[in-house]
């Protein structure tokens, strides 16, 4: 008779990780929202990815493979394709007697198993490690595109063609191949390197090339001035842009399958003073696939998000600057109410990325189609939940505001530095006080900290005093707590810092709040009534990441105190 296997929560609990009660939380989490029971242990934060992996081991009698303690041989990389490598995130270890042992993440991904069996014509045997490990493990070979395109641009400098005026004036013909490998290779680095967009800059003696990773912009290199002309001709076939046109700016998409994957670019060229600037926007589709779990949210605050969201009608509005992440968060929410007995309707502007069972629809401003007219047309296609990319004008707000007062839920953007100061912007746009105050159910002000590289980070002995007051910690709280600064590692490419997570600041409407926007009140008063009522400032949010160590206080400073935003 087979030895039953136990099962990976009571595996956990009878480790002393968790208690029962977390487990059935969790289990009832995972049900919801459609996960593994792994996976929502470690977003609800009971338990690490390393615990889980463990105990997965355990579960399916399986080897555990720490990789930060035993290192595996580049050279044993190659008895894969790298295509299978990085698109299913596993790591070959040795090949003998025609078996091969590999390491991968989840011992039921069969499927995988049963397509290297068959492209490889071998057995395997598998053992574990989390898959941010592995995922760190592969990432540490990009060095060795960087190489290449250090050997490119070189290799370009010596191709090029003597006349310099005919590479100035975009003829690509005689530096086409070498600039297609260049661009090809910047392309692929930057997306293995998670950027979110690459910039290409023209200056007075050189082209500069930048990475934005993790909301922060990095030099990579210097193009000579000489290629500037074929390489923003080159760029503009691959979007599909006019090439004679330099005047004007343009806009276009670029698709390219990397590592197995689709990725989209948006490319955006400007006319500036030394020639056209160049910025490629990359689309992950996983990106905005996270889940709510992931987006940084305490405990409570989640709880009080899903709260809102789950509504029936009403106005949620997400407010921040450009690139604070307002898109992601209601993606998520959309996607948590995505089911087959609701209708989703979305206006944007543009429709990055594609969503199963959403109907999105692309504001086009040039030929009239509006928000305002985008949104009036969706109330006709009997929707229950509307997503409006952004409310810009009076028009717009007021058909939002109609379309909530009519039984539906509707999720929209607007720029503002904290949500109480959304109600006032509202109503300076023209919508009516009484409107405003009794459509708006809540709105959430967001902002993204970068967070410290588990790999490197380290206690900071003597952190900034000066930082410290600013986001609201005492000298009691920094003596008793220890509180991290960023290092730099390879990992993290030297920048101490490695991926994002996001700040919040969420304002429920109530009675007194209503009442104070129907008066027309001054936004402090708004802010103070909230406060009251239990809202928790983007740096009171903030301040809670610092003490658990996953940010900096300069981290927090940055991007709340530099905005403006009232602290306290």
């Amino acid at each position: 008779m087979a030895r039953r296997r136990k099962k990976l929560g009571d595996i956990l609990v009878s480790w002393g990780l968790i208690k029962q009660a977390d487990l059935d939380r969790a289990a009832e989490y995972a049900q919801k929202s459609r996960r593994k029971l792994g996976e929502a242990l470690i977003e609800m934060q009971l338990v690490s990815e390393e615990d889980v992996t463990k105990a997965l081991a355990t579960q399916f009698d399986l080897e555990y493979v720490d990789l930060d303690k035993n290192a595996i041989p580049v050279s044993s990389l190659r008895l894969i394709p790298t295509d299978i490598i990085k698109r299913h995130k596993i790591l070959p270890v040795s090949q003998e007697n025609g078996r091969l042992k590999v390491v991968i993440h989840d011992p039921l991904d069969l499927e995988t198993q049963d397509l290297l069996r068959f492209r490889l014509n071998v057995e395997l045997d598998t053992a574990l490690a989390p898959k941010s490990k592995i995922e760190r493990f592969i990432d540490q070979f990009v060095s060795e595109t960087k190489r290449s395109i250090d050997e490119t641009m070189d290799e370009l400098k010596r191709e090029l063609p003597e006349d310099q005026d005919a590479l100035q004036g975009g003829r690509v013909e005689d530096a086409d191949a070498p600039i297609i490998r260049l661009l090809n290779l910047i392309i692929d680095e930057a997306v293995r390197t998670r950027a979110s967009d690459i910039h290409i800059e023209p200056m007075s003696d050189r082209v500069r090339v930048r990475y934005r990773i993790d909301g922060i912009c990095l030099d990579r290199d210097s193009i000579p001035k000489s290629m500037q002309g074929p390489v923003t001709a080159r760029l503009k076939i691959m979007a599909g842009t006019d090439i004679a046109e330099r005047r004007l700016p343009q806009d276009g998409r670029i698709k390219r399958k990397i590592d197995g994957s689709d990725i989209d670019f948006r490319v955006s060229f400007l006319p500036a003073y030394h020639g056209e600037s160049v910025v490629l926007r990359i689309l992950r589709p996983e990106s905005v696939r996270i889940g709510i779990r992931s987006l940084g949210f305490e405990e409570e605050d989640y709880q009080q998000f899903i709260k809102i969201i789950k509504r029936p009608n009403g106005i949620f509005l997400v407010t921040g600057p450009t690139g604070s992440g307002k898109t992601t968060t209601l993606y998520a929410a959309l996607q948590e109410l995505n089911r087959p007995d609701k209708k989703l309707v979305t206006a944007e502007d543009p429709v990055e990325y594609n969503f199963t069972g959403i109907n999105q629809c692309q504001v086009r401003e040039d030929i009239g189609l509006t928000f305002a007219r985008v949104l009036r047309s969706m109330l006709r296609q009997s929707p229950d939940i509307i997503l409006v990319g952004e409310i810009r004008d009076k028009e717009t707000a007021e058909i939002a505001i109609q379309a909530a007062l009519t039984g539906h839920l509707v999720f929209s953007t607007l720029h503002t530095n904290d949500a109480p100061s959304a109600i006032t912007r509202l109503i300076d746009m023209g919508a009516k006080p009484f409107l405003v105050a009794s459509s708006v159910q809540a709105i959430m002000a967001q902002r993204l900290i970068r967070v410290l590289c588990a790999e490197c980070k380290q206690p900071d002995p003597a952190p900034d005093r000066f930082l410290l007051r600013l986001v609201g910690i005492t000298d009691d709280q920094a003596a008793s707590q220890t509180i991290y600064k960023p290092v730099g590692c390879k990992v993290c490419h030297g920048t101490g810092f490695r991926g994002r997570l996001g700040i919040f600041e969420m304002m429920t409407m109530n009675n007194e709040i209503r009442e104070l926007a129907f008066n027309r009140a001054p936004t402090g008063q708004l802010r103070r009534a909230a406060k009251a009522a239990g809202m928790k400032p983007l740096v009171a949010d903030g301040r809670i990441k610092i003490l658990k160590g996953i940010t900096t206080p300069a981290e927090v400073a940055r991007v709340t105190q530099a905005e403006g935003v009232i602290v306290d």
